[in-house]
């Protein structure tokens, strides 16, 4: 029991240290992708049980967006509470070796959020910045909060 209660505190220290981020200073690529945020749902989650929805609109002068290697990830999410971002695949949004504008909407799954604390309840917003194939840069955006409750 005790070597439980000293791992928990080890992680929550772990995560309380990486805690206090701020919205990182993206640089927008000229000519590249623009994004836009849409939404996100739901407003509020249970951590471990329910996904976040971010839905994103986009628009690409040249359609260089996607990828065909589902190991490129050309998406990053940052919960702002954390240091590490995550990063997502985007499929091909228009066919290679085309150079047309492309604009649409994205939305992309969060899944196993979680609380930092031992509170009841946290609020978190996310930064998303998407790349082309070309390694151009979009502008960041912020979404609106989310609170995440404990069971």
């Amino acid at each position: 029991m005790m070597k439980r209660k000293l791992y928990l505190l080890v992680i929550i220290g772990l995560f309380t240290a990486s805690a206090c981020t701020d919205v990182t200073m993206v640089q927008p690529t000229p000519g590249g992708p623009t994004i836009d945020f849409v939404d996100i749902q739901p407003k509020t989650i249970r951590e471990f049980q329910d996904s976040i929805t971010i839905t994103i609109s986009y628009k690409d002068p040249d359609g260089d967006l996607g990828h065909v290697d589902p190991d490129i990830n050309l998406i990053t999410v940052h919960d702002l509470r954390l240091a590490k971002k995550d990063e997502y695949h985007v499929p091909l949004l228009a066919p290679t070796g085309s150079s047309i504008s492309i604009e649409g909407q994205l939305e992309i799954k969060l899944k196993n959020t979680f609380l930092l604390g031992s509170g009841a309840s946290e609020q978190t917003s996310y930064e998303v910045v998407m790349k082309d194939r070309a390694g151009n840069i979009s502008n960041p955006i912020l979404t609106d909060n989310v609170t995440i409750t404990r069971e």
